[in-house]
């Protein structure tokens, strides 16, 4: 398919188009079309948050953990990209370094108990 079809349309229509895509668990071509719009509106969460899910979807575990490292690090409170990340280490081996984020997760949903 030829790259343009995932720059083409307003923002808008490309959210929708990707968000079609994450739907249909086609993570590699919702990544694609998130890719260019998180560029283009870096400062929303919530195409950079589904970007990170494709890869994580998609197994670019590395992709996805920055990605989540970002948003992480702009809004430290986003309870569902701490648990992302969280998850995202544990993926790649890393589980001493995921529990602080899984911890921090589960304060913020307000599951004391397994804090």
């Amino acid at each position: 398919m030829d790259s343009t079809y995932y720059e083409h349309g307003t923002p808008a229509e490309r959210w929708e188009r990707a968000r079609t895509f994450f739907d249909a668990s086609d993570y590699v071509a919702a990544a694609r079309v998130l890719d260019g719009l998180v560029e283009e509106v870096p400062e929303q969460t919530g195409p950079r948050l589904l970007l990170a899910r494709a890869y994580y979807h998609s197994a670019q575990l590395r992709r996805a953990e920055t990605q989540l490292r970002l948003i992480v690090e702009r809004d430290p409170v986003e309870h569902y990209a701490r648990l992302m990340l969280g998850r995202t280490l544990q993926r790649q081996g890393r589980h001493e370094e995921a529990q602080s984020h899984l911890r921090i997760a589960s304060a913020l949903a307000g599951d004391f108990e397994s804090v």
